[in-house]
């Protein structure tokens, strides 16, 4: 069975998934009371992910972009200040399933 994103050529391929990529951050920008301690409790990635993530691609095509900058594509804003206005302190039990979730890892 052929993957169903073989049908597009790498241009059309790439535009597609760089709208996907638009689109499921500025769901997450919708979506600030979404702690990222539950999209890792839940999903097992959060923002930081993401971040990351788009650090690395910067980094395989040779291009220079510190963390705190991938973190101000995906937060919308330096991260100090998304924290500030956003971040709530993690309950005892999105902890305890955190650590849960990340045993071994």
């Amino acid at each position: 069975m052929s993957n169903p994103a073989e049908k597009f050529d790498d241009q059309t391929r790439l535009e597609l998934e760089a709208a996907a990529f638009r689109q499921l951050v500025a769901h997450l920008d919708e979506r600030k009371d979404v702690q990222n301690i539950d999209l890792m409790n839940l999903a097992g990635f959060c923002r930081n992910c993401l971040s990351k993530w788009y650090r690395a691609a910067a980094e395989d095509k040779g291009e220079a972009l510190e963390y705190e900058e991938a973190r101000e594509i995906v937060y919308g804003m330096p991260y100090s200040e998304w924290k500030s206005k956003f971040q709530a302190e993690a309950s005892a039990e999105q902890k305890a399933a955190f650590e849960a979730s990340h045993k071994g890892h």
